[in-house]
């Protein structure tokens, strides 16, 4: 009985992802060019659930106290939302650019929650972490830099605006002042941080014909050259690249990835979850100083 409850699941999500995948073509399609839809989904699938019998987690050595660390790659400034043989890791999408770099430091958190209660801030100091400094190397002269950061001013309130006049009427020590976290580099000599990040992907042109996106996700002792962990993941796509309605295939795709993102029984998609990915991953191999 549950083996048939299994095998009446799979074709129901078959026939579901057949529709999806037929979907911008309306009732066009020949009953043969069904057939065939179905069993390219089948063929992707399968493919997808062998992929993910070598994916997880894997840590081999954690360190304590680690100030910064060294991204020895960053992220694309740009989202690929549904470029099919782009091997810029859709898996491991995460914050781009200088965004990508905030994403390592404590401070944009607290910045964020400002008005939150103390017992919350304490929390997201406690459970949020962040490195003192980052290191990466600028891909425009190929130098590395350290990047550093603090809240500082970057602009002034308009008093005359509709929502300031009532705060000042009511706190004549209102502040006018715009905070904002704000990065700071300078070029350093070497040596650099012990501990580098490093994301590569994985896929081969035979997954991505059936877009399924493969990723690895490093953390390196650069001393010793050992790697100390490394998150393999899968996601495949169950439309197959249906684009119909401003859809995208790979945001798509993460609802449908090994390892999961996001927790069990998430009714957010995917996408979601992906920001942030990479430090939840780090900070948990490199555990940041605690700070007080």
């Amino acid at each position: 009985m549950e083996a048939c409850r299994k095998k009446s699941g799979k074709l129901l999500i078959a026939a579901l992802a057949t529709l999806l995948i037929c979907a911008c073509a309306g009732n066009s399609m020949s009953t043969a060019e069904r057939d065939a839809a179905r069993a390219r989904y089948q063929k992707a699938d399968a493919m997808f659930l062998e992929r993910c019998k070598k994916a997880g987690v894997f840590i081999h050595r954690t360190a304590e106290n680690v100030e910064g660390i060294f991204l020895l790659k960053l992220r694309p400034d740009s989202t690929n939302y549904r470029d099919q043989y782009r091997m810029d890791d859709p898996y491991g999408h995460d914050s781009g650019g200088e965004y990508y770099i905030r994403s390592f430091f404590l401070e944009p958190m607290l910045q964020a929650n400002k008005y939150a209660k103390p017992e919350v801030l304490e929390k997201i100091r406690r459970e949020y972490r962040g490195y003192r400094y980052v290191d990466a190397i600028d891909p425009k002269d190929g130098k590395r830099y350290r990047y550093t950061g603090s809240v500082k001013v970057v602009g002034k309130q308009d008093p005359t605006a509709h929502n300031t006049k009532p705060a000042m009427s009511r706190d004549p020590n209102y502040d006018l002042n715009i905070y904002s976290f704000v990065l700071d580099r300078v070029s350093v000599p070497d040596p650099a941080p012990r501990y580098g990040v490093t994301h590569d992907d994985i896929s081969t042109r035979e997954e991505r014909d059936y877009w399924i996106a493969g990723s690895s996700l490093k953390v390196i002792d650069l001393e010793t050259n050992e790697v100390m962990a490394e998150r393999i993941g899968y996601m495949m796509d169950r439309g197959q690249g249906n684009d119909s309605g401003g859809r995208s295939p790979w945001l798509s795709a993460a609802s449908h990835a090994c390892p999961a993102f996001g927790p069990s029984g998430a009714r957010q998609p995917g996408f979601s979850y992906q920001a942030d990915q990479t430090r939840r991953f780090v900070t948990k191999i490199v555990k940041p100083t605690l700070e007080k």
